[in-house]
C-alpha cells in the first residue's frame, strides 16, 4: 500500500482593470479546499453521488478566508459571475477565469473586496474553496479579472 495521497491544491489572481491598464494584482496566492469542496465535489464527482457538484460560478466578498466549515464566501458581493474552465487531456489541473465587468454593474458603488471563492450556483451554500488576500477598492468603472487554478498531484 503506497503512503502518498491525493494532494489538491489551489491557487488565484485576482486583478483590477481600469482604462486597459492593470491598477491592482493580488499575485498568486494558495486557496483553502473547505470540507464541503471534498465532500460534494471530488468525492461526490467521481462517485457520481447525487448533490455531487461542479463548479460553475466564482464569487468576490469583502470578508477574510473561509475556514474548512464554511459553506459560503464571508461578505460576498452581491453579483456572480460565470467561470469559463479549460483543462488538456495530459492536464492534472483545470483552470477557471472570470471577468467582473463595470458594464455589468456588479458594484453599484465602490467595495473593498478582500476574498475569491468558487461555487456551484448563484445560491449561497455551495462553496468549493475560497481565500482571502490584502483589501483592495474596486470601482464603479473597472473591471476584476480573475484566474484560479485547481491542480491535483
Amino acid at each position: 500500500m503506497s503512503k502518498d495521497g491525493l494532494k489538491v491544491r489551489g491557487m488565484y489572481r485576482v486583478q483590477i482593470e481600469e482604462d486597459g491598464s492593470i491598477v491592482g494584482d493580488s499575485g498568486w496566492r494558495e486557496n483553502q479546499v473547505v470540507n464541503l469542496g471534498f465532500n460534494w465535489y471530488l468525492a461526490g464527482a467521481l462517485g457520481a453521488i447525487a448533490n455531487s457538484s461542479q463548479v460553475s460560478y466564482m464569487a468576490l466578498g469583502t470578508g477574510g478566508a473561509p475556514g474548512a466549515a464554511d459553506t459560503s464566501l464571508a461578505g460576498e458581493v452581491e453579483a456572480r459571475t460565470a467561470v469559463t474552465a479549460a483543462t488538456s487531456a495530459d492536464s492534472k489541473a483545470v483552470r477557471f477565469t472570470a471577468t467582473f465587468a463595470s458594464v455589468g454593474s456588479f458594484v453599484t458603488d465602490n467595495q473593498d473586496i478582500s476574498n475569491i471563492g468558487l461555487h456551484r450556483s448563484l445560491t449561497v451554500g455551495s462553496l468549493f474553496a475560497g481565500a482571502a488576500y490584502a483589501s483592495s477598492t474596486v470601482a464603479t468603472n473597472q473591471n476584476v479579472n480573475c484566474t484560479y487554478d485547481v491542480s491535483f498531484s
